[in-house]
């Protein structure tokens, strides 16, 4: 057995004290996105830092916990609290908690993020569901020897977001009044806002918006076979001609302020899987 898979056993070994039930569905919330917990029936939770081979998130509004429950009927696990690459975390750290959901039964994966928006139809409190991505963390979670009963060696990335499944949003999103965005999400490795310049690089290359997490957990979803739905909450407007300072609690506040749209959003999407 390889090292990964034994820190995969005995992770679930401690998840198995407290639920053996299968999970169809995963949830990663983003910056100031918590509040779909509100939403799960739950019926455990399990703090990251009782989890073997998990790492503990240390970014304002993230809270660390592993929540297991209901919702519309599905069985959903949610990591309350996601991690990054500024955190000074190996992408492999990154997404563990992506390989782990898979023995636990996911096959669709829902992530969040807060997001800068540079495309200048995009306003602060927009959602968008995510097309397609650029990595330009300059890592991959792939990186290394290749798992082979984990994924292929060189997975395919032509679909990343699957396409079902944003049909899926956006016909939940028609049906409940909720104009959304589509569009390309980059990754940069942060943790500073970009530069005037980088903003008009990151938009001349085709993306539509910014952050600083969500690939490494698709790239290593798509690995596995997991289908992912991206959904992104513009919180700052990065329009280099007119741009304007922003700290960390505004972008904060713009998420939880725009929350219920995606929160409604995802929990349809669950409904109707």
């Amino acid at each position: 057995m390889s090292e990964l898979k034994k820190k995969i056993e005995e992770t679930l070994t401690e998840i198995k004290k407290v639920t053996t039930n299968s999970y169809e569905v995963g949830i990663i919330l983003g910056t100031g996105l918590g509040g779909l917990v509100s939403e799960i029936e739950i019926e455990h939770e399990i703090d990251y830092d009782q989890l073997p081979h998990f790492p503990i998130s240390t970014v304002e509004s993230h809270h660390g916990k592993l929540i297991f429950g209901k919702i519309n009927g599905k069985n959903v696990v949610a990591m309350q609290g996601r991690f990054h690459f500024y955190e000074g975390y190996s992408m492999q750290q990154i997404t563990y908690p992506v390989r782990v959901m898979k023995f636990l039964g996911v096959q669709t994966l829902l992530v969040s993020n807060a997001c800068g928006g540079m495309n200048p139809i995009y306003r602060r409190g927009d959602v968008m569901l995510m097309l397609d991505h650029i990595n330009l963390i300059g890592d991959n979670p792939l990186i290394g020897k290749n798992e082979d009963e984990l994924g292929p060696r060189f997975p395919d990335m032509s679909e990343p977001y699957d396409l079902g499944l944003i049909k899926l949003a956006e016909e939940v999103a028609l049906e409940n009044k909720i104009p959304v965005q589509k569009g390309v999400y980059v990754a940069v490795a942060g943790p500073n806002l970009e530069t005037r310049a980088e903003y008009r690089f990151l938009r001349n290359i085709g993306a539509d918006v910014v952050g600083m997490s969500t690939i490494p957990e698709n790239i290593v979803a798509n690995h596995m076979g997991i289908k992912v739905l991206g959904i992104s909450i513009i919180t700052d407007e990065c329009f280099p001609d007119s741009l304007q300072a922003v700290n960390v609690q505004e972008i904060i506040d713009t998420a939880m302020k725009a929350e219920p749209k995606m929160t409604l959003i995802m929990k349809e999407v669950i409904r109707k899987l």
